[in-house]
């Protein structure tokens, strides 16, 4: 095949140098036939293109291969066979061709099956407060000197194009709804519509059409912010085509490279700032004499008003470990002892975990991300001190307990006594009862006086809670007592003789 340059100089000699074509033949070693048809055909670039491909030992095999092809096309894409595979099935069925024949074939049909017209699109127009736009991204940050996956919820108002973004851990439904009171909080009101795609979190079944069935906890955050959920038909994010250009521009902007922070809450602080800082700054898509925040100022009293936040927690049963543990999202949690054993709800929030029996709250603890990891509150334990107080030296709950300087010195002198360990108990049972600080100072007083003896930490505190003794009042001279009483009880004997029994007559 003749080369653009060698096409070039062919005609160059010929039609400006006048060269004869047999000469321009022997110079570039073509033949002369070659050079006879670059001359006549005109053309600057000489392109060959088969218009059959013999394939005589792949032929035999065409109808199986496109009913198999066709059949496979109907499954979800990363379920459909590979050409490998399918070159293995040809081979049990008597083929002795190459691979390449069936790689080339099934590359060719699967592109002429998925070839379809470019779509054609009308573009929307959403008046002020009409939808808003949610979905998820998978970002990477470092925290805390450690690379770590994050999930990112973004929020888009269609009509202003303003946004919110935050992060967390988790993708769960307690994250959901979390992030749609920040969201509703920060833009002061939520829209008539809610345009999602079909997250578990939200949709439990895809019915007919654009009927959805919704998850009870996710319907009643839409409720309680009178928003219509409406989603998406699997597979067509154009219908929501703002929030899926906002999730690359947004990784584009703000994820890359990897941003660094001490703590996820340091993290959305800045993404906050962020979102802030950009809608004021960039130009509205539409009206591009305003900027995002300048529209956003028009369309803010279209939005519906946000009296209260929905409670954005979800709830599940539990039983209490017979170590007075529940476990949630692979991590446990403590609960005071006395419920061991009996069935607990955990209601879980995107921040914190509490513990709820007959309707009373009985635990509450910051949560945790970390897998396997078990969160104690040593005050849950103590009940079982009282009868094993040798538990408190090597008891799990009780290593880490960051007690007051006063209580923590008394510890450290009671426990190297004979029995210190129970009368150390009898301490923190009183903290518990009279508080912690009352404690400590009792403990501060006992020890300034040269003593840790816990009756006399006991006896402090306890003249603490009586509260001050009452000064005398100063009495005026004219009131004070000049000569004392003399003590006359003639009145009682004469009493005594009336009442006397041999004084009574028959």
């Amino acid at each position: 095949m003749l080369i653009v340059e060698t096409i070039a100089k062919i005609r160059r000699y010929y039609f400006v140098e006048g060269r004869k074509i047999k000469q321009i033949s022997r110079d570039l070693n073509i033949s002369r036939n070659t050079v006879r048809k670059v001359i006549r055909s005109g053309k600057t670039k000489h392109e060959y293109s088969r218009e059959t491909q013999p394939s005589p030992k792949l032929g035999p095999y065409y109808e199986f291969l496109d009913d198999f092809l066709d059949q496979d096309w109907k499954k979800p894409k990363r379920r459909r066979i590979t050409a490998s595979r399918l070159f293995e099935l040809l081979q049990g069925k008597g083929y002795q061709g190459a691979y390449d024949s069936v790689q080339r074939y099934v590359r060719q049909w699967r592109k002429n099956k998925g070839r379809i017209k470019p779509g054609v699109f009308i573009p929307l127009y959403f008046p002020p407060g009409d939808a808003y736009q949610f979905d998820w991204s998978h970002e990477t940050v470092v925290i805390n000197g450690e690379v770590k996956k994050i999930k990112v919820t973004h929020f888009r108002l269609c009509h202003s194009r303003k946004f919110f973004i935050r992060a967390y851990y988790r993708e769960s439904q307690e994250m959901v709804l979390d992030a749609h009171n920040r969201a509703f909080q920060y833009f002061g009101g939520a829209c008539n519509r809610g345009i999602y795609d079909n997250m578990s979190t939200a949709v439990t079944s895809i019915l007919k059409g654009k009927q959805r069935e919704y998850n009870q906890r996710f319907l009643q955050m839409c409720s309680h912010y009178l928003v219509e959920p409406v989603a998406c038909t699997p597979g067509a994010g154009w219908e929501k085509g703002q929030i899926e250009k906002q999730v690359q521009d947004i990784r584009g902007w703000l994820f890359q490279p990897k941003p660094k922070f001490t703590s996820l809450k340091e993290l959305n602080e800045w993404l906050h700032d962020r979102c802030v800082e950009i809608s004021n700054s960039r130009k509205h898509t539409i009206y591009k004499d305003k900027t995002i925040q300048e529209v956003f100022e028009e369309e803010r009293s279209s939005l519906i008003p946000v009296k209260n936040a929905f409670e954005g927690y979800v709830e599940t049963e539990c039983t209490v470990s017979n170590t007075s543990l529940i476990r949630y999202d692979r991590n446990h949690y403590s609960v005071p002892c006395k419920y061991a054993g009996k069935t607990a709800t955990i209601r879980a929030k995107a921040d914190q975990i509490t513990i709820i029996r007959n309707g009373d709250q009985i635990a509450s603890h910051a949560r945790d991300f970390d897998r396997g990891k078990t969160v104690y509150d040593p005050w849950h334990y103590l009940d079982i001190l009282q009868r094993k107080p040798g538990a408190l030296r090597n008891g799990a709950p009780f290593q880490d307990w960051q007690l007051p300087s006063g209580i923590k010195r008394v510890q450290s002198y009671l426990t190297r006594q004979p029995g210190g360990d129970r009368n150390f108990v009898d301490i923190l049972f009183a903290a518990r009862l009279h508080g912690i600080e009352l404690a400590n100072q009792a403990c501060l007083k006992a020890l300034s006086q040269g003593t840790y003896q816990s009756e006399v930490i006991l006896n402090i505190l306890g003249r603490q809670l009586d509260g001050p003794q009452i000064k005398p009042v100063n009495t005026p001279d004219s009131l004070q007592l000049k000569q004392e009483p003399v003590a006359d009880c003639s009145r009682y004997d004469d009493l005594r003789e009336e009442g006397s029994p041999c004084n009574v007559t028959n």
